[in-house]
């Protein structure tokens, strides 16, 4: 006897990406509409860049030892054999646009918003996936005035307020300029050299290639040595320290609280002078993040400061359900259509596009035959009032209007249903 072919195995998402379900789609709605709300409000305009980029885009501009470059990029072969990068952020992407389509045309301060997923080749945990999505708030002009700085980390403030996450905890920091870090690095290294050891990995690493990055280490060994190591805020320029002083000044003007972390830095190279993010009690991890790059779009062809911040939408989605906020509400009531017979099927159909214009929302099961499992999808869907259509009543040009709570019913005339509905419904 023939064996029994074995079962497919199953196909599953591949590592460190997810589905986003029906069922979580309203919550995803409803933080991409505040967040158009809040960008209108404080005039950021929508911007949308490929998801693929040229790999040389982000090696210019993130640094070759950042990481990103190192660890994380996600590289796609093309037959041509061009190499094509799976974008890790946001900002690179709109650097290059902004230069390759002229947007300087547009004014001066450019305001930009957008979002859409990123992706990293990094260990998957908590908040922290290879397939992820980020909202993202830039400003690019033809200077650094201290005063965009606060106007995205105020956006980005305000975007967390109005999804109605609180207790947000303000960090920042300056990293200095192409002129002051380099003896703020000279420090750092002459610090670390004797504790080299004692390093993780990692460490070891960065501090021949990116010593600043010996700040950002989450490793036990290297938050200790990190206490005693130099501050960067005891290093840098006249001019950093006076543009860092007139960020908070405009910060206290709006009265937004912060604290100066001076062991702040940001992973990739293009930052400069002010850096932040903001946490909300309780969690690890930054929810916004961002800061200055005045060198970036100049290291792409075209010198145009700016400053950005980068929010992690899965990280929105998780603090929102696991603090029970009722961001998405009460759905709107929906009337639950039900036929019986072949021509209540048909006439149905038009039926439902007629309510579709009076701004009624309906469900429907018309693939289903029997009144009880048409009752039974109503009762479960939680609809109010359900429409019954029955043969009698496609011919009499009628409907059953029935209150799924009492039983009631009432017949009315078809071209009166719409109005009917709207007054039970009130």
């Amino acid at each position: 006897m023939a064996s029994k072919k074995a079962k497919k195995s199953i196909i599953i998402v591949p590592k460190g990406m997810h589905d986003i379900l029906p069922d979580e789609q309203p919550l995803w709605d409803k933080i991409r509409k505040v967040t158009k709300e809040t960008a209108d409000f404080y005039n950021f305009s929508k911007i949308e860049t490929p998801i693929l980029e040229r790999v040389e885009l982000f090696e210019r501009s993130l640094g070759e030892t950042s990481d990103v470059i190192e660890k994380q990029i996600l590289v796609v072969r093309g037959k041509g054999g061009d190499s094509l990068a799976l974008r890790p952020e946001g900002t690179a992407p709109i650097a290059r646009a902004y230069i390759e389509n002229g947007l300087s045309r547009l004014g001066q301060p450019l305001k930009l918003y957008y979002e859409g997923p990123m992706f990293r080749h990094e260990q998957p945990q908590a908040g922290r996936f290879r397939q992820f999505h980020q909202i993202g708030f830039e400003i690019i002009s033809n200077d650094s005035d201290p005063i965009y700085d606060a106007q995205v980390i105020i956006t980005s403030y305000r975007l967390l307020q109005d999804l109605k996450i609180k207790e947000l905890n303000l960090q920042l920091n300056s990293i200095g300029c192409a002129k002051c870090r380099p003896v703020f690095r000279k420090k750092l290294l002459e610090y670390y050299s004797s504790k080299e050891k004692s390093l993780c990995g990692d460490c070891r690493r960065r501090l021949r290639l990116n010593p600043l990055r010996l700040l950002d280490c989450k490793n036990e060994n290297c938050i200790v040595l990190k206490k005693e190591s130099p501050s960067i805020l005891d290093t840098i320029c006249y001019d950093c320290k006076k543009h860092l002083k007139k960020v908070l000044e405009f910060l206290e003007e709006v009265k937004l609280p912060y604290t100066l972390n001076q062991y702040l830095v940001r992973g990739l190279d293009y930052y400069s002078k002010t850096v932040f993010e903001i946490f909300t009690e309780g969690s690890g991890l930054a929810l916004a993040a961002g800061g200055r790059y005045d060198y970036l779009l100049e290291m792409l062809g075209k010198y145009a400061p700016g400053v950005g911040a980068a929010i992690g939408f899965e990280r929105l989605v998780e603090i929102i359900k696991s603090r029970g906020i009722n961001l998405v509400g009460r759905p709107k009531p929906k009337v639950f259509l039900i036929h019986i017979g072949d021509l209540a099927k048909v006439k149905a159909l038009s039926l439902i596009e007629t309510l579709r214009e009076s701004g009624l929302d309906v469900l429907e099961s018309l693939g289903k035959e029997s009144l009880r499992a048409q009752l039974k999808a109503a009762d479960k869907a939680g609809s109010v009032l359900s429409l019954i259509f029955g043969q009698q009543e496609a011919f009499e040009q009628s409907i059953i209007i029935r209150d799924m709570k009492t039983g009631a019913q009432e017949t009315v005339p078809l071209k009166k249903v719409a109005d009917a509905l709207k007054r039970r419904m009130k």
